[in-house]
């Protein structure tokens, strides 16, 4: 391919991104602004022109999906010497390569999940952790160990970000910590974030090692800039070493995992640190109408400006304009949504171009419940991996065997047709449900073989199989035909045209846990990234309550303050006199009863301390009231954390409460648990016997106070 063809057709905003492929470059690029076709024509131009050696250019991205993608187009421009991975799959590339010279022998396992090793190192600390609180426990090492802290410097930077893992004591998430790597080295294995900190720690103690690699990676493109940690930023400086050659694209109104110890810091302070770095902006958006994106333009508008987000331009064709629908609750919205969803597939729109979209995952329930009893397909966004299914591993297999006798006598879509009838498909497709989701992994195979064979005339079974083995590789799933139902969170980096945009009302976005100002503010960047995958329509809603005949409590979101005159129902939604679940009145800080600093976190407040001063409890009482829980637990058929969070229990044990009104002032100790507890709790305060001092939970009824 000609390197001057390459630059064909783009914008002005992407002209400048291609055709300087040297030197440093930021580029801060909108949402559906075509920053993955900007920085891959970059790359074809400049190892077209002979200015970038494609063996010696890495191409850096945050999903195997988002890789796929790149190294597909990279093909189709002419460059498949590219080499395009995730952060971890480039390093894990070369750990396993350098280990012998680095370490010696082989490296160890990476393990594909922490849980049954937290849960080990949660038992030789005697900590009771149920499934829930396993996996936050999980994410929390991962968040310390991508800021790359040790356990005794976790808690001090914990405590300054906010973090409040499983309800723990942050000292006892920090002994955590040090028993998880405990018990890591006794397997001898190693986690995702041990292959970025290992990495990072061979190429600073290895000059040789180091050379090699830069040696080998001249030029650098790094792609959703704005995600990145302080260890994949720390490797990537190491990648580099002393050259410049690194063009970084991002989107600041697009930081969605700050929980995750992603920075948009690293973005925005480029330029200071790389000197004479060009900044390009790319606004020109090409996915949605003006309507939807004068509306994301206007969520944002309120956000803090230091970001630096750029403000969108619409290119595509007038629209609908966006809506919003009350609904009288939960139920009543899901079947709602569905309903309008109907309407749209009876008008010809394909299921896969639709999409549900909120932000939690509890939400999803209520939706798959209303399509499933509407007979409409869908898809969880997040769940299982397409190749990883039943039914397309079995497919697979069969078309490998079929390749052998395949003498391409019929036209491939044909041969594929008959030979997935084996592993469960048919012409035509059965009802919801789970023959329909088998149906419709099979069908999306069939589908991809038309394709294949338009590109490919005379395509036979193996060079189908072929594309299917790189496809499984990069983890480029073919589209599946159904309604897709994604959390905000993981629909980033997609788009349908039609997007339903579920629970737009204050406490679910933002969500009542965001209580700072950083926090709300990344509550509004998931609103945004949540208008902006939609191409064409765009519905948000809300319930007023969340059961039928239920109080109608909730409000739109304040992000919606504003948008009435372009959001058609945003005025009529917020009734005069409704009650509002934000609160603008200012809460008075906790001290801690020890060094009378602020407190914090929610874990510190209802503690009483900061996690810096050490614990005032007596060891064998606060022993003797997790022995009292761990029997409750039992009795009751309950998860611990049930009848008392642990971070409540240490509350009790400081504390120590002689009258049920002592009891109950603590943070989470309600009425009810002081009604159905408080005696034994108080009985093993007193150092008496609790199954003595009560004989049922309703005893102590006349002992809560009014």
């Amino acid at each position: 391919m000609d390197a001057d063809a390459v630059l064909e057709g783009l914008d002005p905003g992407q002209l400048e991104v291609a055709a300087n492929p040297l030197g440093p470059m930021v580029v801060l690029a909108g949402a559906g602004t075509g920053k993955t076709r900007a920085i891959t024509h970059r790359i074809a131009y400049g190892v077209h022109s002979g200015a970038l050696v494609g063996q010696r250019t890495l191409a850096v991205t945050f999903t195997a999906r988002a890789a796929g993608e790149m190294r597909t187009r990279l093909r189709d421009l002419g460059v498949p010497q590219v080499v395009a991975r995730t952060f971890h799959s480039a390093a894990l590339k070369q750990l396993q390569y350098f280990w012998p010279q680095a370490i010696g022998g082989g490296a160890p396992e990476v393990i594909k999940t922490k849980g049954s090793i937290v849960g080990e190192a949660a038992g030789r600390l005697r900590l009771q952790m149920d499934r829930t609180a396993l996996r936050d426990v999980a994410s929390e090492i991962e968040w310390a160990k991508v800021s790359m802290l040790t356990p005794e410097t976790y808690p001090v930077a914990a405590r300054r970000a906010g973090r409040q893992p499983a309800d723990l004591d942050l000292t006892a998430m920090a002994r955590l910590l040090d028993a998880y790597e405990d018990v890591k080295s006794a397997r001898n294995v190693i986690d995702f974030e041990d292959v970025l900190l290992l990495m990072t720690g061979i190429l600073a103690e290895r000059e040789d090692i180091a050379r090699t690699v830069r040696d080998q990676y001249r030029h650098f493109i790094v792609d959703e800039y704005q995600d990145v940690n302080a260890v994949q930023q720390h490797l990537l400086s190491l990648w580099l070493g002393e050259r410049k050659d690194l063009c970084v694209v991002g989107d600041p109104a697009q930081t969605i995992y700050s929980f995750t110890g992603a920075s948009p810091s690293h973005l925005r302070t480029f330029a200071s640190k790389f000197e004479g770095a060009k900044r390009v902006e790319l606004v020109r958006n090409y996915r949605s109408t003006p309507q939807i994106v004068t509306l994301a333009n206007e969520v944002m508008k309120k956000a803090d400006r230091a970001f630096g987000s750029v403000t969108l331009q619409a290119q595509r064709g007038s629209g609908t304009t966006p809506r919003l629908v009350t609904y009288p609750d939960d139920a009543a919205e899901a079947r709602g949504v569905v309903e309008d969803i109907r309407t749209l597939l009876k008008a010809g729109e394909k299921p896969s171009t639709i999409a549900i979209l909120f932000r939690t995952n509890a939400q999803s329930e209520a939706f798959e419940t209303a399509l499933a009893d509407a007979d409409v397909p869908y898809q969880i966004r997040g769940g299982e991996r397409y190749f990883n299914r039943e039914e397309v591993r079995r497919g697979i297999l069969l078309l490998r065997g079929a390749a052998r006798s395949d003498d391409g006598s019929k036209p491939l879509p044909d041969t594929v047709a008959d030979v997935l009838m084996g592993a469960g498909w048919s012409p035509h497709p059965p009802a919801a449900g789970a023959t329909r989701e088998r149906w419709e992994s099979l069908q999306s195979l069939v589908e991809l073989s038309k394709d294949v064979a338009r590109t490919v005339p005379g395509a036979q079974v193996r060079q189908f199989v072929a594309e299917l083995d790189r496809r499984a590789a990069e983890q480029h799933a073919p589209k599946v035909e159904g309604i897709t139902l994604a959390s905000l969170h993981s629909a980033k980096g997609l788009e349908w045209d039609s997007v339903f945009f579920a629970g737009a009302s204050d406490g679910l976005l933002p969500i009542m846990m965001a209580t700072t100002p950083e926090a709300i503010e990344e509550e509004r960047r998931l609103m945004y990234v949540g208008i902006t995958r939609a191409r064409k329509n765009l519905s948000l809603s809300f319930a007023l309550a969340r059961h039928e005949g239920g109080r109608a409590t909730r409000s739109p979101s304040r992000f919606l303050d504003g948008t009435g005159s372009v959001l058609e129902g945003a005025a009529a939604a917020r009734r005069p006199g409704a009650r509002s679940t934000r609160t603008s009145k200012p809460v008075k800080a906790a001290k801690c009863r020890t060094c009378g600093r602020d407190l914090d976190t929610a874990a510190e407040r209802k503690i009483g301390r900061c996690s810096e001063c050490p614990a005032t409890y007596d060891e064998g009482q606060f022993e003797a009231l997790k022995t009292w829980r761990r029997g409750a637990a039992q009795r009751d058929k309950v998860p611990a954390f049930v009848i008392f969070t642990d971070a409540t229990l240490v509350a009790i044990a400081e504390t120590r409460p002689t009258t049920p009104a002592g009891l109950r002032a603590i943070s989470g100790v309600g009425t009810s648990k002081v009604t159905k507890y408080g005696a034994s709790v108080l009985a093993v305060l007193a150092g008496a016997d609790p199954e003595a001092e009560v004989e049922s939970p309703s005893a102590f009824g006349e002992f809560d106070p009014a």
